[in-house]
């Protein structure tokens, strides 16, 4: 994500107890951290053990046995020396791109040295920063905290453990010392995990006795871009494609023993999409890959990327499903997507040297926009959806940005990535604020580049020739190479000569009405509105009601108001997000109620009375509307080549 850039970085802040010219009183660290020049391409490797003089060592030991009890405890010990030090709790957390550490889920923190309790001060305008001063003799620091988990659903910061399992981001239970970068700071970690729980990570383990488990010794950067999962009930699945020399595994926790079943038609499926991954992007850039999802009712369902890993978090029984392919495979494929966009190629202003330096977000239309193109036409091509599944979802998406989106009238595409770390977590009028569109219209912008590079190369060449220049290379592992809005320009010029800089900013910066369809028309394809649903689905079933395209109106299963279209029919009676629906035309209210009350405005112009609790008083509101309800869906132009379908056809892989 980005956002508005601020030049100062966050480690000048500690002049309370650090005054201007007192080193920190780190064992080893470095002087300072080094200068970033933004706008230039980089490449970084992740620093050996070999290199220690580059900055401190540190042991983390985190006692997870009361997990299930909702604590995490954390124990640290640093070579320090005698003066000013300042720590810090991580902030901006790298795939949030935000200041989203739960520095609030922190509770007990104490630092001693030779046994004794040393006072520290938290920074005035910085609350993830914190100062003590080490005392004359001291070479060590001691320090402890727990972690609480929160017990919320929701994103991220939500809850993280259950009775059987837990998700471990070590960001949330460790500190880091001020004055040395990210990747030249050294953790030896070490987990203590409940009896008999089983773990998956890509951290490479060290030793495991019993229920202890410490890993080899790891850059920061990398550790904190190394989740862990662990639970009672655990089960792995090697999805490594045959002659595939680096394995891929799909690593599971859950709730129950049987939610662990997955079907050898997914395991099938989850294969072909590392294949056809691989070859889209060009090769692989980890030392190997691990899909480690969570399966859980009880904690929040999202998806966060690493670059050796995923951070996936699904409905319980996802792999019990007939569909479970469909249901779980876009969200694998994104966060896969992002070892590739996101981890080894990543912008250069969101490439920060630690986790206190704020991010900038302006390059997430290709962060994330691009992820989302890719990682929703893989899984058709691996099988884990269907051509049709893909024109459903495309059909939905294009709707969902165009015309009855007034949001897009006085905010363009790039507004939607710059604001991203004080909007992201905006939940009220998005059709009329906008939110993180940089994902689905970036999806959009993405499919008309690959649609202009066949057009102008006269079908010699496809996205996958650019996806493969930008994004190829051999595999040193874990390495960080950056880029710039001209680096992107630069690579698509390489596939297919075009004026690229100007299609970007016209895409980034218009206040159209109208959706950038041009991928859809130019691929043989356009949106049309019919009174039925795609797929066959019934009118009204459970699970929420969107009526936004006809009545103006979105409606969670329990009838409250996720969005009411800005100007729309709905709007116009009053109906604003927030608010409940409790009756339709005299009656309790219900899916199905409210479908047939739209169908019946087919006929004709009809008069919808809906039954409205604001803030603990009823109201009557009276949506005067006519058309019944419509559905979008995607149709062939007449005569022109189905380029779209082209697209979804799997590549061929070599064994």
């Amino acid at each position: 994500m980005k956002r508005i850039r601020l030049a100062i970085p966050i480690v000048l802040l500690a002049g309370s107890l650090a005054p201007p010219g007192v080193a920190p009183a780190i064992a080893g660290a470095a002087s300072a951290a080094p200068t970033r020049k933004a706008g230039l391409a980089r490449s970084r490797l992740e620093p050996s053990a070999a290199q220690a003089n580059l900055g401190p060592r540190i042991t983390l030991t985190v006692d997870a046995t009361e997990a299930p009890e909702k604590i995490l405890r954390a124990r640290m010990t640093l070579p320090v020396q005698p003066g000013p030090l300042t720590l810090y709790y991580p902030k901006w957390i790298p795939g949030l791109h935000e200041p989203a550490g739960p520095i609030a889920n922190v509770a007990g923190l104490e630092f001693t040295a030779d046994g004794k309790r040393i006072p520290w001060q938290r920074d005035l305008r910085d609350v993830f920063t914190f100062h003590i001063v080490v005392p004359p003799g001291a070479t060590r620091l001691d320090v402890r905290f727990d972690y609480l988990e929160p017990t919320s659903f929701g994103g991220p910061a939500a809850g993280s453990v259950t009775a059987k399992l837990l998700d471990l981001t070590w960001n949330q239970v460790l500190l880091y010392p001020a004055g040395s970068p990210s990747s030249q700071i050294l953790y030896r970690p070490t987990l203590v995990l409940p009896e008999g729980w089983q773990y998956g990570t890509a951290l490479p383990v060290e030793s495991h006795q019993a229920n202890r488990v410490t890993f080899k010794e790891v850059a920061l950067n990398r550790l904190v871009d190394s989740p862990l999962i662990a639970g009672e009930y655990y089960r792995a699945y090697n999805v490594t494609p045959p002659g595939e020399p680096i394995r891929h595994e799909l690593d599971l926790v859950a709730d129950s023993p049987e939610a662990l079943a997955v079907s050898p038609e997914v395991q099938k499926e989850m294969t072909n999409l590392v294949a056809q991954e691989v070859a889209a992007f060009g090769g692989p850039h980890y030392r190997d890959y691990h899909f480690l999802v969570t399966l859980s009712d009880l904690m929040g369902h999202f998806g966060i990327e690493h670059h050796e890993s995923d951070d996936s978090r699904l409905p319980e029984r996802t792999f019990l499903m007939p569909d479970a392919g469909r249901e779980g495979g876009a969200l694998l494929a994104h966060e896969f997507a992002h070892s590739w966009c996101g981890k080894f190629r990543r912008p250069a202003d969101l490439s920060t040297p630690d986790f206190e330096t704020p991010m900038e977000t302006d390059l997430l239309w290709v962060y994330e926009g691009l992820t989302t193109y890719m990682g929703n036409m893989l899984p058709v091509r691996a099988g884990l959806w269907t051509p049709e599944d893909y024109h459903r979802y495309i059909a939905g998406m294009a709707a969902s940005m165009g015309p009855g989106r007034p949001g897009r009238t006085w905010r363009p595409l790039l507004d939607t990535a710059v604001a991203v770390p004080g909007m992201f977590s905006f939940g009220g009028w998005p059709n009329w604020s906008r939110g993180s569109d940089y994902y689905e219209e970036g999806n959009l912008l993405w499919l008309e580049v690959a649609a202009i590079i066949h057009d102008q190369s006269h079908g010699q060449k496809s996205f996958d020739d650019f996806t493969r220049e930008f994004f190829g290379g051999p595999n040193h592992g874990p390495q960080l190479k950056t880029y710039t809005f001209d680096d992107v320009v630069n690579a698509l010029n390489r596939v297919v000569p075009y004026d690229w800089a100007a299609f970007l900013h016209e895409r980034l910066d218009s206040t159209s009405a109208e959706a950038p369809l041009g991928g859809l028309t130019r691929g043989g394809w356009k949106v049309v509105y019919t009174s039925q649903p795609a797929g066959g689905a019934r009118r009204g079933a459970p699970g929420g009601q969107n009526d936004d395209l006809s009545i103006g109106l979105s409606l969670r299963p329990d009838g409250t108001v996720a969005d009411s279209i800005y100007d729309g029919p709905a709007f116009r009676a009053g109906i604003r997000p927030g608010m409940k629906v409790v009756g339709v035309d005299g009656r309790v209210f219900t899916p199905i109620a409210l479908a047939d009350a739209i169908q019946a405005t087919s006929a004709g112009p009809k008069s919808i009375h809906l039954l409205v609790v604001n803030d603990g008083y009823y109201k009557t509101s009276t949506i005067d509307y006519q058309g019944g309800p419509r559905y979008p869906h995607l149709e062939r132009i007449a005569g022109a080549p189905d380029y779209l379908d082209e697209i979804l056809q799997p590549l061929p892989i070599r064994n």
